[in-house]
């Protein structure tokens, strides 16, 4: 079996539309759909919910993060399905 290597590019390209979780330097973690991001890595997100510390603080409908942040980690959100409640678990904290 061969594996693909994946370049950031790519990977970026993969995830807009999915829910993705974005640590910022500072600490915080924004949770919601990727809507977009350019090349200075400012991102747009959908649906957002902003945690400090692991803790929900808000929810924002639509947010805008300024790629000078500092570092930003952009990571895939895979949501779990939980058939017992028939509704989405929110994501595992990173």
């Amino acid at each position: 079996m061969s594996l693909r290597k994946q370049t950031p590019s790519d990977f970026l390209k993969q995830i807009i539309g999915r829910p993705v979780v974005v640590k910022l330097n500072s600490g915080v973690d924004y949770r919601g759909v990727l809507a977009c991001l350019d090349g200075y890595m400012n991102i747009a997100i959908e649906q957002t919910e902003e945690y400090v510390n692991g803790q929900l603080k808000n929810k924002y409908g639509d947010a805008f993060l300024r790629g000078n942040n500092g570092k930003i980690y952009i990571s895939k959100c895979i949501e779990q399905f939980d058939l017992s409640q028939k509704k989405h678990k929110p994501c595992p904290g990173i």
